[in-house]
């Protein structure tokens, strides 16, 4: 009812405004929230450690997998072409490099997520199948979001845990945007010019609230998963060299207790 209401708030208030404020205003204070998770305050430190940012990569190449699956099968719908840049935004390709160098060429075996990334993933899914025209709310909030802090936190990433050369750290690349902020400002444009009822832009904005609410689950499941992993092991990942985990099978039933505990406590999201 609270994101309901916040939504609504905004476009009462700006009636006339263009969508892309609108969102910007609709999700300020949830924007703080998500700023202030466990995770993104060691990024803000500086101090992310080579498990979060492994098990950060893991999440996000499922729900960026998700995005661009219905981004992909509604490319031609009326409220995704405007914003549908594969060859400049597509972040798949990127994390399945950085995956591969951490844990692989078998790393699709090894990619475990919690139970917030699958919740992200089915509200993804949902939306492309029955009304892709929401599907603007998370391509907005994830790809500029990415693109604006994606330097920034590369160098934070780099620095933390120690590597060399950029291999891990595709991700935060953009090669096809030569200019991030005259590329943003094009997209916003595009964005803006998305034909949309009342009730479809006060639906967009309700969901773009969604999206840092499943953003903030995912950050705190991925923190509880290696609390977790930290209790059952001690310090076992100080004494091994920062690319090698605890064996596969023990993490895997480890944080698979994690992820059961995390269902229930935080409950499953009813769409």
């Amino acid at each position: 009812m609270e994101t309901v209401n916040s939504a609504r708030k905004v476009d009462m208030q700006n009636p006339g405004s263009d969508l892309s404020e609108q969102i910007k205003a609709a999700t300020k204070e949830i924007h703080v929230r998500a700023e202030n998770t466990q995770l993104m305050l060691s990024y803000q430190k500086g101090q992310i450690t080579l498990p979060q940012y492994k098990l950060l990569l893991c999440s996000l190449y499922e729900i960026y997998k998700a995005l661009e699956e219905e981004m992909d099968r509604n490319a031609s719908h009326p409220g995704v072409a405007p914003i549908y840049f594969p060859q400049e935004l597509a972040r798949l390709e990127t994390l399945e490099r950085d995956l591969e160098h951490f844990f692989g060429q078998e790393w699709r075996k090894r990619v475990i997520i919690p139970a917030a990334t699958h919740r992200y993933t089915q509200r993804l899914h949902k939306i492309g199948e029955g009304n892709p025209k929401l599907l603007v709310a998370h391509a907005y909030t994830r790809y500029l979001g990415d693109l604006s802090g994606g330097q920034v936190l590369g160098k934070i990433t780099q620095k933390s845990i120690g590597l060399s050369s950029g291999e891990g750290l595709s991700f935060f690349s953009f090669p096809g945007v030569s200019s991030p902020n005259r590329f943003k400002q094009l997209y916003r444009s595009r964005m803006n010019s998305i034909e949309l009822t009342k009730e479809e832009r006060e639906g967009v904005l309700e969901e773009a609230i969604m999206a840092f609410e499943l953003n903030i689950q995912v950050f705190d499941d991925l923190q509880k998963m290696l609390s977790v992993t930290k209790e059952a092991y001690g310090d076992q990942e100080k004494a091994k060299t920062p690319a090698i985990t605890p064996s596969l099978s023990i993490v895997q039933l480890s944080l698979g207790i994690c992820v059961a505990l995390a269902t229930v406590a935080m409950g499953i999201y009813v769409f």
